[in-house]
């Protein structure tokens, strides 16, 4: 992992803090990054849409065969990067106008992968608002994996001994990610009333899991069906949860009651994952995760471009900018979910939220 942060240079002048994200922003503006990609999007999602009906005609080209669990495989990839197109165009990312991006959103987010845009949206803006603040960030939340230290205390049984491996277990839980998704869906329609647009999230949401399952027991049969969707839902899953999971997990936690600038708390939850632009389109843009926390609304395409910009300012203000590459981040992962489940008392303890609860300037851990 590498971790980038300089003095400040002698002489220079101390900038409040509540003005330094103004200044960061004025600087990727006028190197005129703001601005929408519309027609970068618009080939994404007609490659996107070519390659699922290229897979879907193999579906049924292959019939009842054991390579449709590559297809399955397949499948499970163009899912992912259909969510990396439903998280954009949610962020405002795709088009000027609000509502277009709110339908784009839900079209691509509720028919195509099988989500709730307004589930999703709800959940994402808590954690682009509070990333990794104990309390407030609902994705470090108790949950089967525990997140922050405390929080295994009480568990007993299976649950005790899980938590104890739960980072060996991490990777392979991802595989459930997607029932999770799909589960989280179908709850959110049935049971929020005040949903907007709940009839077209429940349609769309219902077409996509009802419909596909049939499309894949009418082209091989309900029994190769089952092992195509099984696989598809792994890939799916892990695919989907390991692009998210190493951009905060194992990072600084923020207590609840830490007031820390706009700029300060997303860079210093934020991790970026290494490896040029194969893997800006293996991971949608997730991977320049603390640019994209700064600049929610940049179009990911944007994003390496103001990635200079980003570690040259935070250099200047003497702020930790962290990156690794994802075999390393993975292992942070698991080490520091493994530590968090046997109950050590210091896991995240972090010179970092140490020096901003005293006003202390910010040095690289």
């Amino acid at each position: 992992m590498t971790t980038t942060a300089a003095p400040r240079p002698t002489g220079a002048r101390s900038t409040p803090p509540n003005r330094d994200y103004f200044e960061l922003s004025e600087r990727a503006k006028a190197a005129g990054l703001m601005g929408r990609r519309v027609g970068t999007y618009m080939v994404r999602t007609a490659s996107l849409a070519l390659a699922f009906l290229g897979a879907t005609a193999a579906m049924f080209a292959l019939g009842s065969s054991p390579w449709q669990l590559a297809i399955g495989g397949v499948f499970g990839i163009l899912f992912t990067q259909a969510a990396f197109l439903a998280h954009d165009s949610a962020h405002q990312q795709v088009f000027a106008s609000g509502r277009r991006n709110e339908w784009f959103s839900r079209i691509v987010g509720n028919l195509v992968v099988g989500l709730s845009l307004a589930w999703w949206t709800r959940k994402h803006n808590k954690h682009h608002a509070h990333p990794n603040t104990i309390g407030k960030d609902g994705d470090i939340a108790g949950g089967v994996l525990v997140f922050v230290p405390g929080d295994e205390k009480g568990r007993t049984g299976f649950m005790g001994w899980l938590a104890k491996r739960q980072g060996w277990a991490f990777i392979p839980m991802l595989s459930l990610f997607a029932f999770v998704l799909h589960f989280e869906a179908i709850s959110s329609v049935v049971k929020n009333r005040k949903m907007k647009h709940r009839v077209a999230e429940g349609l769309l949401v219902a077409i996509r899991l009802i419909g596909f399952p049939a499309l894949a027991v009418a082209a091989m049969g309900p029994l190769w069906a089952l092992a195509f969707l099984g696989v598809q839902f792994a890939v799916f899953g892990i695919y989907m949860g390991g692009s998210f999971a190493p951009n905060h997990k194992g990072m600084a936690l923020l207590p609840e009651d830490l007031e820390v600038d706009y700029l300060r708390r997303q860079v210093l939850t934020s991790r970026n994952i290494t490896g040029g632009r194969p893997m800006d389109w293996a991971m949608g843009g997730l991977n320049l995760q603390v640019e994209h926390h700064l600049f929610p609304r940049m179009p990911s395409s944007n994003l390496r471009k103001v990635r200079p910009l980003v570690k040259e300012f935070c250099a200047e203000k003497n702020i930790p900018y962290t990156e690794t590459d994802l075999v390393t981040s993975y292992g942070i992962i698991i080490r520091y979910l493994n530590r968090v489940g046997l109950g050590y008392a210091d896991p995240m303890d972090c010179p970092i939220v140490s020096q901003l609860r005293t006003g202390a300037p910010v040095r690289a851990a």
